[in-house]
């Protein structure tokens, strides 16, 4: 199952690093010293790559596990190691070592401003995640 914002919401997620990346070209096309357009070109790359992760934000359910796509991580979680799926929305779960965890999953975060088809794709998406998180406990 695989759970994800609306194409629109992911173009949205994706400009956090899209605005500072063509800000970066703008200011490695007009830079003057070399160290500069350096810095400015790693910068560049540093924000494409988080444009990517932000169109890609979303979570993976399979029969044994959860992959969680956040902006700076990726995480997979068993299914047996999860105790709850949070409003936030986020997932407790248990570590191997036995350490409580949470992780959110901000591809299915509502906000205040948000249209009210989007609000109800992400609050489905969260409906699925927690019946699936309880078929694996029981």
């Amino acid at each position: 199952m695989q759970l994800s914002p609306t194409p629109l919401n992911r173009l949205a997620n994706s400009c956090l690093g899209v605005v500072p990346a063509v800000v970066g070209i703008a200011y490695a096309a007009q830079a003057d010293h070399g160290v500069l357009r350096l810095a400015a070109g790693l910068v560049v790359i540093a924000f494409a790559v988080l444009a990517v992760r932000g169109y890609r934000l979303g979570v993976t359910c399979e029969h044994v596990r959860m992959t969680v796509r956040g902006y700076l991580r990726t995480r997979v979680i068993d299914r047996e190691r999860i105790s709850e799926i949070t409003d936030f929305p986020a997932v407790r779960w248990t570590d191997r070592t036995g350490r409580k965890r949470w992780t959110p999953l901000l591809a299915l975060r509502t906000s205040p401003g948000e249209f009210p088809a989007i609000r109800l794709h992400k609050e489905r998406a969260v409906s699925r995640l927690r019946r699936w998180a309880q078929r694996g406990r029981s």
